[in-house]
């Protein structure tokens, strides 16, 4: 049930901060003004509160394996917002980086 909480805490946490520099770069590369760039901003410190529900009391553990999160997710956000097609080693290196997250979050440890 940990597993299930971490996993949806890091799917919070892409949202927001993925969501946060996506609504920063509208605003300003995009020109949109600063009520793009304000909700950004305060999605961005969302962000921080998702992470420190994870389950997991490592600060370092939690923010190695989210980094993999926000790869996958920053392609994703791109192919749902920005009409990004990822190549196939977009894909992979995606792919590459959510076992990592795997491995790093939820592989057996000893006491």
């Amino acid at each position: 049930m940990l597993s299930v909480k971490s996993v949806l805490l890091f799917a919070i946490a892409a949202l927001f901060e993925i969501g946060g520099a996506w609504l920063v770069w509208q605003g300003v590369r995009e020109q949109r003004g600063l009520l793009w760039i304000g909700a950004g901003v305060v999605a961005l410190g969302l962000y921080g509160f998702a992470a420190a529900f994870q389950p997991e009391a490592h600060f370092g553990r939690v923010l190695a394996a989210y980094g993999g999160v926000f790869i996958a997710g920053s392609l994703a956000w791109g192919m749902a917002m920005d009409g990004f097609r990822p190549d196939r080693f977009d894909v992979i290196g995606a792919l590459i980086c959510l076992v990592g997250v795997a491995i790093i979050m939820y592989a057996p440890r000893g006491a």
